[in-house]
């Protein structure tokens, strides 16, 4: 991992190391499952891992939008997570909502967290140690820091971004991206209007994870990114509801050390209800 810019990543193996220290109840460790809900989970789970459901634990669901503060510290203490615990998340779809989580707990200060590289499938697929047991923890004392706001985009700075050129990387997919559908098939549709923010570059967050879901190189990623001429600069990413962009966020601020690159995590939920903003269609 020593090409990426922040030790911010382990790999299944070293989870697989660690699994006595994850199920220990010292909160040195923890290893957290994050999906969008927790079917997935209740089957099977690596062993010591919490489940957290994205839509209901992670979110405000009155104001669609992150946890408070208090929330966020809250949640942590009563799963028996510290301050000063290494926290490593992973979930399905290569770790799109582990990827929001730990950019939420980097919004809220804490130090040491990391993604498991290639998330749940690449877990499953290489037949690491599963179980259906639920770990109980003892509950901790959990401080958040203020919210860094230099990691999240509002509207106004999208609005911003346009008039000053700033780059936008929308991750959804080319049909979402053009206007010919709203939301991934299956899902629900959350915008009245399809297409994207005007001057925005359509860059997959699949394409900067392989075939197994773990992420690409560092110098592939600079590649990748750079073809759209995207460097290190100001740069605002988004999606449809703030969890795909998480993965684009999380390979060009922590893996590429991009420390400008910022998250609008209102996405398209936001950006495509919006009375009177500017949106284009087609590729």
């Amino acid at each position: 991992m020593s090409d990426y810019a922040n030790d911010v990543l382990v790999t299944a193996d070293w989870v697989d190391e660690h699994l006595d220290d994850f199920q220990s109840d010292e909160p040195d460790y923890r290893l957290v499952e994050v999906d969008v809900d927790t079917e997935a989970y209740d089957e099977s789970h690596a062993p010591g891992a919490i489940g957290f459901n994205w839509e209901t634990q992670l979110q405000d669901q009155t104001r669609r939008d992150l946890l408070s503060k208090e929330e966020f510290e809250s949640l942590l203490s009563d799963h028996g997570i510290s301050n000063d615990s290494t926290v490593v998340l992973y979930g399905d779809n290569s770790n799109w909502f582990a990827a929001y989580t730990y950019w939420q707990f980097k919004y809220y200060g804490h130090d040491d967290v990391r993604l498991l590289d290639g998330g749940r499938d690449y877990w499953l697929d290489n037949d690491y140690p599963v179980t259906e047991e639920v770990p109980e923890f003892s509950e901790q004392e959990y401080s958040a820091s203020e919210p860094n706001e230099d990691i999240r985009a509002y509207r106004s700075q999208v609005e911003s971004a346009i008039d000053d050129g700033v780059p936008l990387v929308d991750v959804r997919s080319p049909e979402e991206f053009s206007g010919e559908i709203l939301a991934p098939p299956g899902l629900q549709e959350t915008a009245q209007r399809g297409g994207h923010i005007p001057g925005a570059s359509n860059v997959s967050w699949a394409a900067v994870v392989q075939d197994d879901g773990r992420f690409k190189s560092a110098d592939e990623l600079r590649e990748l990114y750079g073809s759209e001429g995207i460097e290190d600069e100001e740069i605002v990413a988004y999606c449809r509801i703030g969890e795909r962009s998480s993965i684009a966020w999380f390979a060009l601020h922590e893996l590429l050390g991009y420390d400008d690159a910022v998250n609008y995590d209102g996405s398209w939920t936001e950006w495509g209800n919006l009375v009177d903003a500017p949106i284009e269609t087609g590729s």
